[in-house]
């Protein structure tokens, strides 16, 4: 039987001065910038104008951060931020939600349709969730490294024990190790992988772009899927969701898969559309 992992990796990869560069935001940037390759090629493929990828760059990034932090903000701790609103601002202490980056970026594709491409959302959820799968996933091999969202205490044998006095252990404490628990974050990368390689299969073999909001609504149903099945081992991320049917996270993805349902029906229904 395989021993349990101790994960005793350093979130930082190096410091200057009292700035740590993390291996989070390392993650997040190399994700955007593949996605940002994958998008360019759909760009050329469809031959699109080239000024049109580098709007949508810089909207998709303002709405990524701008949402997940305003998510997390007010999905998970709505008394404490609206009490301190300069404490929203502190993006760089941590608190991203997922949920919270995907309602901003659809706020941002709003504008981006209106003011730039003049194509329907659809149009351009259809490219843009492609290689979203992949930076969804870089972004919790960030939050590996950060022994951050983990799961409930596990005796299966890659349970991983994470440091849970992180602070105190990089000033020279001695570490604490949680018990053996599921690495929920590995789960939900390799979802998110698969999503990836799925949406590319989608889109590059089967052209399936043609038919509107079939993509989006098959990224839907498996990103959101899978999330909502992974928060059942997942510690919950607020006391308050002590004692609930289904935690936060739970309920923020069951309209996600919904409305997954509804453009995957609507784009078989409407079928193919003329480029």
């Amino acid at each position: 039987m395989l021993d349990f992992i101790t994960w005793t990796a350093d979130p930082a990869i190096f410091t200057i001065g009292s700035r740590e560069i993390r291996w989070y935001g390392l993650a997040f940037a190399i994700g955007f910038a593949i996605g940002y390759m994958i998008v360019d090629r759909m760009w050329k493929k469809e031959k699109l104008p080239q000024p049109w990828i580098d709007s949508l760059l810089i909207y998709t990034m303002l709405g990524t951060v701008i949402g997940a932090r305003l998510g997390h903000c007010l999905f998970y701790d709505p008394d404490y931020y609206l009490a301190n609103p300069i404490e929203i601002l502190k993006i760089w202490e941590g608190g991203l939600a997922s949920h919270g980056g995907t309602l901003g970026i659809i706020v941002s594709i709003y504008f981006y349709s209106k003011r730039v491409s003049h194509r329907s959302m659809l149009w351009t959820f259809d490219k843009l969730v492609v290689p979203t799968g992949l930076v969804a996933a870089m972004i919790r091999l960030g939050n590996l490294m950060n022994h951050e969202i983990y799961g409930h205490a596990t005796d299966l044998p890659w349970g991983f024990r994470f440091i849970e006095n992180l602070h105190a252990w990089k000033r020279g404490a001695e570490p604490i190790f949680s018990a053996p628990s599921h690495p929920t974050q590995l789960y939900e990368a390799a979802c998110y992988l698969l999503t990836f390689a799925l949406c590319m299969w989608l889109y590059f073999r089967k052209e399936a772009w043609k038919k509107e909001g079939l993509i989006f609504g098959i990224f839907m149903i498996c990103v959101f899927g899978a999330r909502f099945l992974i928060e059942f081992v997942k510690n919950d991320q607020e006391p308050f969701e002590a004692g609930m049917l289904l935690n936060m996270g739970q309920w923020l993805s069951i309209p996600f898969v919904l409305a997954g349902c509804w453009f995957v029906w609507r784009a078989q229904r409407k079928g193919a559309i003329s480029n």
